[in-house]
């Protein structure tokens, strides 16, 4: 069965015969070079500096193996793609068309920011009924909730969610126990809750950006982010919806538990980072997430929460090609 490794330390991946190896170069690694049968490899995230050449990225790319690539501050800084083998000029048409006609777009813009605002409301009410004084951040984001329907401009919508995620990360102290998030930073940032927020927010978009690329779908072309240059806006719409069920839960879920501690964190002047350590226990927790699995309501059978993000592309792709209409993925349980 097929998987997602992290390479951590610095080093070199080379081809041996059909499998990789991976060679720490790291002064302060003791680790052994590490094989890699090919045929397990679904995709690769790498964190530290990794020296490959031509053949090896050629070799990756017939294997249809994406390699995604994280700053020193845990930031996605990029991937590198396999040829595309799911091309559809007729999907490709129809989403433009989808992006283009206001109609059509403002369509799917509220249905992703009233999938991702029934999730954040989940959570919400998941911890105001076990102790946390919830109750009025709720009252604030269930009074912006209607207005996702009400307004036709894509701008007026990001406005509304950018209130709710205000309003939602007002609840974060309340929730998570001996620490404090405060304001919301991304970079760098200011504190261990938000750098835990933009780590594992990382992970959850580069999760939708390797579904949209095991489909036909573009992952550029956007309807809630406005499409630009250099990032794949559609893979931010997406994790907007499993924000709350993969990145908040999971975060709320560590904390709590004790499973990161003050000393799992680096404070710098460039902000605050997870060190080495913490940071594979984070994706330790992140893998065991994904692999867990819910009876799903309309298929009748169980599916992991990994498998939720590429069935929610599928959906994507019916309403484009007006075969069923774009209802979100909504935390049932």
């Amino acid at each position: 069965m097929k998987r997602t490794y992290y390479l951590f330390n610095a080093g070199r991946l080379t081809r041996k015969d059909d499998t990789l190896k991976f060679t720490p170069t790291s002064e302060d690694s003791i680790a052994q070079s590490r094989y890699i049968p090919i045929e397990t490899v679904e995709n690769l995230y790498t964190f530290g500096s990794l020296d490959a050449n031509s053949s090896t990225f050629n070799f990756l790319g017939k294997n249809q193996i994406n390699v995604h690539f994280f700053d020193y501050y845990e930031h996605y800084s990029g991937s590198f793609f396999s040829k595309e083998y799911l091309l559809s000029g007729k999907l490709l048409l129809k989403q433009c068309d989808h992006y283009q006609k206001r109609k059509k777009r403002i369509q799917i813009a509220q249905q992703l920011l009233l999938g991702a605002t029934h999730n954040i409301l989940k959570n919400m009410r998941y911890y105001n009924t076990r102790g946390r004084d919830l109750q009025e951040i709720i009252h604030k984001i269930e009074g912006y909730s209607p207005l996702l329907t009400e307004t036709t401009d894509v701008d007026q919508l990001m406005g509304i969610e950018g209130n709710i995620r205000v309003a939602y990360y007002q609840a974060f102290d309340e929730i998570i126990e001996g620490f404090e998030m405060g304001n919301r930073t991304k970079r760098p940032p200011s504190n261990e809750v938000n750098a835990m927020i933009s780590f594992v927010n990382s992970l959850c978009y580069t999760l939708c950006l390797d579904s949209i690329y095991h489909t036909q779908l573009n992952p550029t072309i956007s309807y809630l982010h406005q499409p630009g240059e250099r990032r794949f806006s559609l893979a931010l719409d997406l994790s907007e919806i499993f924000k709350p069920l993969l990145v908040d839960r999971l975060i709320f879920a560590m904390f709590n538990r004790k499973q990161l501690q003050k000393s799992d964190f680096e404070q710098t002047l460039n902000g605050c980072t997870l060190k080495p350590n913490a940071r594979k226990r984070v994706v330790e927790e992140w893998e065991k997430r994904l692999s867990e699995t819910i009876k799903h309501r309309t298929l009748n059978r169980s599916v992991s929460y990994k498998q939720l993000v590429r069935l929610e592309c599928y959906k994507l792709v019916k309403h484009i090609l007006d075969i069923e209409d774009y209802r979100p993925f909504k935390i049932w349980w």
